[in-house]
This record gives structure tokens, sequence and C-alpha cells, in this order.
């Protein structure tokens, strides 16, 4: 009798942590299109005073149920991270979805979904995520600055800088008065600062910054742009250009100046936090690698295959979650996962990240 009742228990401690790892049965998974991947794609590029070329992937369907990649144990960095701490899958969906997290309020998380176009909040305590914004143009990455202002990045035709909160409006969809598709490339990821304005980034392109009043501007020579996040005093901005992480000093009035290279990677660089130290850490798709505010190296996290951002969240901000794409991009076994682990060192508590 006695281990006919253990067995139970084990098994209901086993289904409620995979229970844990699942989304309400009610959400989709979507199949919004990023704009390169729209058929009106052509049409749009056709306006521009100099068309970019055309942005393609080879996508062969694949309808595999993908194996979850290994969670790996890390290794100690002083002030950051204890040795022996593993990341635990805490949320995974199906589809390209789960990008650009940020912390929310009460521990909860917040993400962009690309395929299903929305924003989801994350209950930690739960496993369990809601939606609190739908009908998103191809959702990319969200981010709130200092003064409560939601922002999200719209990955589809009519590519642009949505604000979501506290009143839904468009902030910019243009560049030199064309569409921001003319460009090139597709947008990634996103920071919004205390003024107002959002930095952003677009792949094959660069970086660029759409000030309160929606204008936007190209800054510097950053053609591997992604991950992109402001320092806690807002004074430096950060962006990944593909193995290596970028340096601008940030002005008065938003501009930035003064490009200069951060630090190498072990890997190509994507979404990034700080600490409330001004450390950053940069995902490398197999790592989150972490820089003093000096740009000295102090290590990398080793994270599962496919973890394409970090963030910092929690109760007291002391757990960095990342983000995990695994299977084949674009078709029915294209996979998303968070993961988590816990930290010594806090996240910065003066913005959402």
């Amino acid at each position: 009798m006695k281990m006919k009742i253990t067995v139970t228990v084990l098994l209901a401690i086993m289904a409620a942590a995979a229970s844990a790892q699942q989304p309400a049965s009610e959400h989709d998974r979507g199949s919004s299109l990023q704009a390169w991947q729209d058929a009106r794609y052509a049409d749009v590029l056709a306006s521009c005073s100099n068309p970019p070329a055309p942005r393609t992937r080879n996508i062969q369907e694949n309808n595999s149920t993908p194996p979850m990649p290994s969670l790996p144990v890390a290794s100690s960095i002083p002030g950051v991270i204890q040795g022996g701490k593993i990341w635990q899958v805490v949320w995974r969906w199906e589809g390209n979805n789960a990008d650009g997290p940020i912390a929310g309020e009460n521990g909860n998380m917040l993400f962009a979904n690309n395929d299903a176009g929305n924003v989801m909040e994350f209950d930690p305590e739960s496993g369990l995520a809601r939606i609190i914004h739908d009908n998103i143009n191809t959702a990319g990455a969200v981010s709130r600055n200092k003064n409560g202002e939601l922002f999200v990045g719209s990955r589809g035709i009519g590519t642009g800088i949505e604000q979501l909160e506290p009143e839904r409006k468009l902030l910019a969809n243009t560049y030199n008065g064309e569409p921001l598709e003319c460009v090139g490339g597709g947008l990634n990821d996103l920071i919004a600062a205390a003024n107002g304005g959002v930095y952003f980034s677009v792949s094959g392109s660069g970086v660029f910054y759409a000030n309160p009043e929606g204008v936007v501007s190209k800054y510097g020579d950053v053609p591997g742009a992604n991950g992109i996040i402001l320092s806690p005093d807002e004074q430096t901005l950060y962006a990944t250009n593909s193995g290596t992480v970028v340096a601008f000093d940030v002005q008065e009035d938003g501009s930035l100046t003064n490009q200069r290279d951060f630090g190498p990677l072990q890997g190509g660089g994507d979404g990034s936090a700080v600490d409330s130290e001004g450390r950053l850490y940069v995902a490398t798709g197999r790592s989150a690698d972490v820089f003093a505010p000096d740009g000295t190296f102090l290590g990398s996290i080793p994270g599962p295959r496919g973890m394409h951002g970090v963030a910092f969240g929690g109760e007291d901000k002391k757990t960095l979650y990342g983000i995990v794409f695994y299977g084949a991009w674009g078709t029915q076994a294209a996979r998303n996962a968070i993961v988590a682990i816990d930290t010594i060192a806090q996240g910065f508590l003066g913005r959402a990240k």
C-alpha cells in the first residue's frame, strides 16, 4: 500500500510539473507573418526609392516533434551566479513564439508572440500565461520604460513600433517618409527610453531611434544589429553586431554618438539584459555572456542551444530567464520554451529590463 501511495504521489507531481510547462488549451499558436514572408512584401519594396534586396528563407516543411535541448550546469561567476545551478524549463509552446521578454508586476514576466500576434503575461508560480494585448501585427519584442509606458515591435507588413500602455497608438512605421520595410531586413529587438523614445534594431540594416514624436533616425554602422539594451542610467546603448557588442553614448536629445566595440561574444549576439550593478548579459544562442560595465568579460552562463534572449525577473529579480527556440523554424515543428536559473546578481530595479 505504501508503495502504491508513493507512486501515485510521484505521478501527480510529474503531471503537475508537465502541465506547468504548457499554456492553457485555448491559446492558438497562430499564423502571423513577418513582412518578408507576406505575399504583399514585393509590392511594398517596389514603392521604395532605393529598394533593398528581398529577404528569403528556404523553409522545408517538418511536422516532427523536436526534443527540448539539454539544460547545462552553470559555472561560478563571482557576484553573478553560483556554480552548479541548472536551468529549469518553466513554460513552453508551439510555434515561433515567446520573444523579447521583460519583467512584469508581482514576479510575472511579459513576452511577445510572433506567430500568435499578442503579448502574454506569464506567472512562474502557476506556470500559466494569459493574453494581455491581442491583435498585434506579428508581435516581436516588448519593452516598458521607466515611466511605465509599454511598447511592442510589429513585424508584419506595416512594420513599426506601437505603444500598448497607457494608451494604444502607433509610434512609428516610416523612415525618411518611406515604410520601414524600405531599410531592408526585419525588426528584431527594442528598448524604450525614459523620454518616451524607443531604440530598435533591424537585422541587416542597423540601429534606429524613434523619438517621442515618432521621427526615426539611424545611427552608426551595425549591419548585424539584433539585441539592444540601455544601461541603467540610460547614458549608454548596447547593441549586438553578430559576434560583437557595440556601445554608443546617448545624448540628451536621444541621439547616439561614439560607436565603439564593447566586447566579443562566444556566439552570435541576441536579446540582452542589465543588472543592478550595470553588468551586461547577452544571449548568444548557447550562453548568456556577462560583461562588467567597463567591457571586461566576466564569463559565460552556459544555456540550452537556441537561447536567443535573456531578462531578469521574479519577486526579487534574482532569476535570469531565457527564451529558447528549437525545432524547424516556420514549420509545425517550431517550438519555444522559457527557462529560468537562480542568480546572485539582481536585475536592475529601475526599469522592467
